[in-house]
């Protein structure tokens, strides 16, 4: 066996105490666009009060997958799903709601969306070049050319560096999901509202040909903001067509990702909400929502204090092996409060007893170090996978210590 489980006995004897009911998952019945319904599933069991319920049989997204490969990050591609859950609890209350991965907007849809709009003279090409096919292929059917696009159209012709300065790409991804919301019938769910993501571009990444060096393109917030709004009002008209979407609530966020080389992940700066059958955005609220690495010149400059901490904390790491510097951290923010300081330390051992002894000592200096409203979350890991893990909650006497199996 290479591994034990560690847990102190006071935490063990509290988590029995305190052991969440899982009482009988609900039976439901879920109604369907097209007037049927089906039977379904809701858990009564939450985690926290900062997740919806999910229903059952779960359904996966209609764009399901697209977000791996139009994201820079695999930081990128976490948050922007669980941002934009955050946000629509500002809209959709997880007690009253129920979670569905979004069930309109399909592969295709979402692609088409995410090509730059053509010119005319590349529509006009384009429909010339169906024409020729369907006549070489014997097909009778009348010519349609899609320009759905909402990225900036590129003419295709002059300089490449100044046709992408002049033009960047600004949306990288479109999000939806779905809430449910029980119906005037008992235990009877039906789509309540919809909450969409606009995952945007804070660098333009492209290339001089195909396989040629990749240049980049830096997107001031200011900039990413305005193009975003306007892309935002494009899709709640084109959602508002959708038949089955006409008269629900909607939340719409713009997300400004990182750059590939980025550590930290990227976060929704500003959401806004959408009446009923209502076509129109009125007001943006800001979301104050950053993350931010430590040691870095940002944590230098906005979170001083934080930083001080934390810097304690990885010289006295550091100290248990003289040549290690591998102690990152992570710290999410709301309106400029920390929220949790994530730190993950890498580092090779030689046997068991060593990562028992490590994980203790580092325990230690995690009730030293970090203040008794600070919620922080130390990761271990090595070569062979994760060590440990230790959980300090806020004015929590004692902190959880997980050594893996």
């Amino acid at each position: 066996m290479r591994k034990l489980s560690m847990v102190a006995l006071s935490l063990v004897l509290l988590l029995t105490a305190c052991a969440p009911n899982f009482q009988k998952q609900e039976e439901v019945v879920q109604e369907k666009d097209d007037d049927t319904k089906e039977k379904a599933i809701i858990p009564k069991y939450k985690i926290s009060d900062k997740y919806y319920r999910t229903i059952m049989p779960f359904e996966p997204g209609e764009a399901r997958g697209m977000v791996v490969n139009n994201l820079n990050t695999r930081y990128d591609i976490t948050e922007f799903e669980t941002g934009l859950m955050r946000i629509a609890q500002n809209t959709f209350s997880t007690d009253k709601y129920v979670f569905k991965e979004g069930q309109y907007l399909d592969g295709s849809t979402v692609a088409s969306w995410l090509e730059r709009e053509m010119t005319p003279a590349q529509v006009e090409a384009k429909k010339k070049e169906l024409q020729a096919k369907y006549k070489k292929e014997k097909i009778n059917k009348k010519v349609v050319v899609n320009n759905l696009g909402l990225n900036p159209s590129d003419p295709g012709k002059g300089d490449v560096h100044e046709r992408n300065k002049k033009n960047p790409i600004y949306l990288a991804h479109i999000l939806e999901h779905n809430y449910l919301v029980q119906s005037g019938e008992k235990d009877t769910y039906q789509l309540g509202g919809i909450a969409i993501g606009l995952a945007l571009n804070s660098v333009h990444y492209y290339r001089e040909e195909a396989y040629g060096a990749v240049f980049e393109k830096n997107i001031s917030r200011k900039v990413l903001e305005a193009e975003g709004k306007k892309i935002a009002q494009e899709v709640i008209s084109r959602i508002r067509g959708i038949e089955e979407l006409k008269n629900v609530p909607i939340t719409i966020g713009l997300f400004e990702q990182e750059s590939r080389s980025s550590v930290v992940p990227g976060n929704f700066f500003t959401y806004a909400e959408v009446s009923q059958g209502s076509n129109n955005i009125g007001s943006w609220k800001d979301v104050k929502e950053k993350y931010i690495l430590f040691p870095s010149a940002d944590a230098e400059k906005e979170h001083r204090d934080d930083l001080t901490f934390f810097q304690n904390f990885k010289q006295d790491v550091e100290e248990y092996f003289p040549n290690f510097n591998g102690v990152i951290g992570k710290g999410f923010y709301l309106d400029g409060q920390l929220q949790e300081l994530n730190i993950e330390i890498p580092i090779q051992f030689y046997g068991e007893a060593e990562a028992i002894g490590f994980t203790q000592y580092v325990t230690g200096l995690v009730m030293e170090h970090f203040p008794n409203y600070m919620s922080v979350q130390v990761s271990v890991s090595s070569v062979l996978g994760q060590e440990a893990l230790i959980v300090k909650k806020p004015d929590q006497d004692e902190p959880f210590v997980h050594i893996y199996q």
